[in-house]
Order: C-alpha cells, then structure tokens, then sequence
C-alpha cells in the first residue's frame, strides 16, 4: 500500500509503504465502538448529586405516636414518601472511569487510521518546523487541503516554536503521536500528520500486531 506525501503547499513530494497485512482488510467498526464509548464514558463528570432521608435538614422528631391516631405510621418527615423529604434513589457522583487492554486501544487506533484512508482523510506531510513561533508560514493551510471541518495534526516531538506557531490556526488541534488515540481520529474531519509522526504510529501499530499475532 503506497500513501502519498505532500508539502505544505500540496504538492506530492514521495510515498510511503505501509504492510498490506496490517494496514489492509476491512475496518473493524465493532472494535472503534467500543473504544470510543470508553474515551466518551471516561470524559464525563458523573457529579449529579441529590440528598437522601439522612441529608435533608430537620425530621428528627417523630410527626406522631405510633398507634391510635387513624393514619399510617411515620417515623420523620424527611421519609422519602413526604414533600421537602429525601430522594430513595437518586444519582451521587461516582467513578465510571475505565480502561480496555493497551491492545485492543491500539487496535482501535489503527482501524481509525485504516478508516481515514480509506476515506482519503489522512495527509501525510512532509515536515512541519518552526525555528520561531510565526504563525503566517501556516496561515494557508487549511485553505491548500480544503479545510471545511476541524481538522487534526500530529506531531512526532512537541517544538515549543511549532506548538506556538500552530495553535492560532483555527481549523486544527494539535496532538503529538505518542498521545493520539482513536477519538482524537475519529473526532476530526481530516487528520495531517508528519511523515515522522506517521513513522512512529506505523510503528506502535506494527508492534501491537506482532504481539496479538504472537498470542
């Protein structure tokens, strides 16, 4: 498999070869599911908080005696069963956090990236450098690659000078390849990555399918 590589100004400057067996085949849209639901279940803030019997104010007193007064037995007026009372079951904050096997997270990342170009979604570019952090080198980017969504870039090392230069652009998010997971590719409408950072995820993937296939 040959992707293409191009310059800032979008021009085709060479290829790179990918593995047909690894980068091959049909995506796993079962896999990207489940990893996207656990990077969405582990971005919520589970904060929701209502007062139960024992936290509302007030009810210690019993309302009446137990027997002979012709209604049901009432032990606080904080019953859940009374206005101004306590919630029976109501939602507390609680830990929903969890993590898939580094496997299967990485597995997901390459169907995510398998998926990108198969829908011409992913750029390779050349190189991205900065020596000071000027935003104008960058300006056209968006407009050379036909940006109309939000997009994403992938660095191989976070340079201060490209990190200040990039993250005025409105149209991009940066992230470095060592960080990118799934969502971050399923979540952009295209995704530029530098041929180096391309390089290092080529890698990751390719280890994480010599140790399934290993097992």
């Amino acid at each position: 498999m040959q992707v293409k590589i191009f310059s800032l100004q979008g021009s085709e400057v060479g290829q790179v070869t990918l593995d047909d067996a690894v980068w091959g085949g049909v995506v796993n849209t079962a896999l990207l599911s489940q990893a996207l639901a656990m990077y969405r279940t582990n971005e919520r803030l589970t904060i929701a908080s209502t007062k139960t019997r024992g936290d509302v104010s007030g009810g210690g007193k019993k309302p009446w005696k137990q027997k002979h007064t012709g209604r049901a037995r009432a032990g606080s007026t904080r019953s859940p069963l009374w206005r101004h009372g306590g919630s029976a079951f109501g939602p507390h904050p609680r830990n929903a956090h969890y993590r898939l096997p580094q496997t299967i997270r990485r597995k997901a990342l390459l169907e995510s990236l398998k998926g990108k170009l198969r829908d011409q979604e992913l750029v390779v570019v050349d190189r991205l450098a900065a020596e000071q952090p000027k935003t104008k080198p960058f300006a056209a980017l968006a407009k050379t690659f036909a940006i109309v969504k939000r997009a994403l870039i992938v660095l191989e090392t976070s340079s201060e000078p490209l990190i200040k230069s990039l993250r005025n652009l409105p149209a991009f998010t940066l992230c470095q390849a060592a960080n990118l997971n799934a969502a971050d590719v399923l979540n952009a409408h295209k995704v530029f990555v530098t041929k180096a950072a391309f390089e290092q995820l080529a890698q990751r993937v390719k280890e994480n399918a010599a140790h399934a296939s290993s097992h």
